[in-house]
């Protein structure tokens, strides 16, 4: 198997042949800009592979158009780095196609909304479950030469009571057990929480209640989430690219908020009033990032980052965690309104730094 750090120090990803299934999704364009950055090393190629035509198209002009000062290092090497492929995780061949010409896999191709899942959970299963197997097996057959296959996990696969957690967390096992079948491939997994204004997400949501005049829709006051930024979920598997042993599974250690006190902050003063609609099909009322059962084989990486050791003892490391953490759950690291308010203005996410970064006004 390959060593802890996938590849030497600090630029672990250079010269390398990098693939993001699901690329054109909110955490994709933005892994793929920071993998382009070079950060973690410049690759010699990105490949952006997923089945939506229009989103790969309006990527592809958004780069080609690059023309700030601060856009040279992906200007420069647009044409030469970045390739786009149509296919989906959910075709054998595909997969095995596009595998050929890599070196690192992210596999960040999902169905991840919770009631289309429960809707059709079928759908679910195809994406989030034989996706990740078809990339398995596509090395295991083919006898492919990659490095490390990143799978980006939810907080929802940790005690799943919806479609969408539970299919993430067979997910989880598919790669982690690939260990086992691809001996000279590495397979870890990131798992994170409600990623601040990713598509979908519930302060797109406000923000757009907001702007209507109301009224926010809150499922159920006790609601609690977990609260990360797109660049805190790259930070994420950048850190497990680093240093994940075959098998674990990386959790960031972030704050985390009652969905009433993240509504009251976005609302301000506004004469806007909330309404409790009752909670959807296949909603926690609060997540989980890691259970009382993994926290025998969970150890600290950092004062930013967990490492939950694979349940296979074949695969895990010999390292053993010096005592058992507390269970993790969003009703334990909640964040006052105060704090609230500066994560969300940090990130440009208070109602009137929304309307202008859309040139709007929000009533």
């Amino acid at each position: 198997m390959h060593t802890t750090d996938g590849g030497a120090g600090t630029a672990p990803l250079e010269g390398r042949r990098l693939l993001v299934t699901g690329g054109t999704g909110s955490l994709g364009q933005v892994l793929v800009r920071r993998l382009l950055s070079g950060e973690m090393g410049m690759p010699s190629k990105v490949i952006v592979f997923s089945r939506d035509e229009a989103k790969q198209h309006y990527m592809r002009v958004e780069y080609a158009n690059r023309i700030a000062a601060t856009d040279e290092i992906i200007f420069d090497n647009f044409r030469r780095l970045l390739e786009f492929r149509i296919g989906d995780v959910r075709d054998f061949h595909s997969v095995s196609s596009v595998l050929q010409d890599c070196d690192t896999v992210f596999n960040a191709a999902a169905l991840k909304q919770v009631p289309t899942c429960e809707y059709f959970p079928f759908e679910a299963v195809l994406t989030n479950i034989a996706g990740p197997e078809n990339i398995v097996r596509s090395i295991q057959e083919h006898r492919l030469p990659i490095e490390t296959v990143v799978g980006i996990s939810t907080d929802k696969a940790c005690k799943p009571v919806n479609v969408m957690g539970m299919t993430k967390a067979i997910q989880e096992r598919v790669l982690l057990q690939g260990n086992m079948r691809c001996r000279e491939t590495r397979f870890i997994a990131v798992r994170y929480g409600n990623v601040l204004a990713s598509r979908g997400s519930v302060i797109p949501l406000f923000l757009e209640q907001i702007r209507a005049g109301g009224p926010v829709t809150i499922t159920t006051p006790e609601m609690t989430r977990f609260l990360l930024s797109l660049d805190d979920a790259v930070d994420t598997i950048f850190a497990a690219v680093r240093g994940a042993s075959p098998g674990d599974t990386y959790i960031p250690r972030v704050p985390s908020a009652r969905m009433t006190d993240l509504a009251g902050v976005l609302i301000g003063d506004r004469p806007i009033e909330t309404v409790i609609t009752g909670i959807r099909p296949g909603e926690k009322v609060h997540e989980i990032l890691i259970s009382e059962e993994e926290a025998f084989r969970t150890v600290e990486r950092s004062e930013r980052f967990y490492a939950i050791r694979s349940i296979l003892p074949e695969v895990a490391s010999g390292e053993q965690p010096p005592a058992a953490i507390p269970e993790y759950s969003s009703a334990r690291s909640l964040i006052g309104e105060d704090e609230l308010k500066r994560l969300l203005s940090k990130h440009g996410l208070l109602p009137d730094q929304a309307a202008a970064t859309r040139g709007e006004l929000l009533r």
